[in-house]
């Protein structure tokens, strides 16, 4: 059920799961349990059904049943915005015991229908390619990744696992009534078209992730001003990305400069103030600045091979070297 790439992350680092006790998560669980995979787990009570108390001393017996550590925090949210509200509470949440405990890994069970119910919530606001295949199996973020072993499949097949197995799980009744958003999506929407024409939709999301690949940069954004870019095809297009975020629009020219610099495997400064270091199949995107950088700095940059034109900022704003990895 778990893909190479996906198995091989979760080998590499320590893993926190979210947690809810539903079918997803539940079934996540035992999944990466049967395959040696070691988690702890993490846990949002939004105090809006009774049966949520249940849920968490439920989850709390099944951590301590299979020695695993698990956190949970008790939220108090606007009911007029709710699912907004919900879904900031809890990656603020997993975010922060991240790190504050450092696990490299977040574990999501999103699974195939939750694939498509965002696709098309995302199709009804007005969306692009970048937007509309927000899910992937791994996502890298700041300080951690986000890992999604379940993409591949349906929510019927994770509750016939369970099933199966005659293992406890919770059915969030707010899901099955359409009151929020998603919800109204996955009734009236998602989970017909997917009963009728699976099959289907799940072979053009491999067509259209193979044409991802192909079209959309491969960017990293290590912190607000930090971007790894894959140097591949669409390099040029990748550094045009985050120069915007870095608040810089490039000419025709400057894109053919740094064209030829990149082919050249050299570094380049834009509009004098955006540092593009050339590192062999990346090239690491910052603020250009100028530093006197001590002996040890330049060494250790040096032997993490981060381009000369980067050091000054990197050093300027005491940014830890070892997060940037090629």
């Amino acid at each position: 059920m778990i893909s190479k790439n996906v198995r091989e992350r979760l080998d590499l680092g320590t893993n926190l799961l979210a947690f809810s006790h539903g079918i997803d998560s539940t079934a996540l669980f035992y999944i990466l349990d049967e395959a040696g995979i070691k988690f702890d787990l993490a846990m949002v009570d939004y105090n809006m059904r009774e049966q949520s108390k249940n849920e968490i001393k439920s989850a709390k017996e099944l951590a301590d049943k299979f020695g695993k550590k698990i956190y949970t925090k008790s939220v108090f949210l606007d009911k007029s915005n709710f699912e907004k509200l919900a879904r900031d509470a809890r990656y603020e949440f997993f975010s922060e015991i991240c790190q504050n405990y450092g696990y490299d890994n977040l574990i999501l069970a999103h699974q195939f229908d939750d694939k498509f119910e965002w696709f098309l919530m995302q199709l009804s606001k007005g969306a692009g390619l970048k937007e509309l295949f927000g899910m992937s199996e791994l996502e890298k973020r700041k300080d951690f990744w986000l890992v999604r072993p379940l993409l591949n499949l349906r929510k019927k097949e994770l509750q016939n696992y369970l099933d199966e197995r005659n293992l406890h799980y919770f059915i969030d009744e707010t899901n099955l009534k359409g009151e929020f958003k998603r919800s109204f999506v996955r009734v009236n929407f998602s989970e017909p078209f997917l009963d009728h024409y699976f099959n289907g939709v799940k072979k053009s999301f491999e067509f259209l992730e193979t044409d991802k690949q192909i079209l959309m940069p491969n960017i990293t954004k290590i912190s607000d001003e930090i971007f790894i870019i894959k140097n591949d095809s669409n390099v040029i297009r990748g550094v045009d990305v985050v120069a915007k975020e870095l608040n810089a629009l490039l000419s025709k020219a400057q894109k053919d400069e740094l064209d030829k610099n990149l082919n050249k495997q050299t570094s380049v400064v834009l509009s004098g103030k955006i540092a593009i270091g050339y590192a062999g199949e990346h090239v690491l995107v910052t603020p250009f600045r100028k530093a006197v950088m001590p002996k040890i700095f330049k060494e250790k940059a040096r032997i993490l091979k981060i381009p000369a034109i980067n050091r000054g900022y990197l050093f300027a704003t005491n940014f830890d070297l070892s997060k940037i990895k090629f």
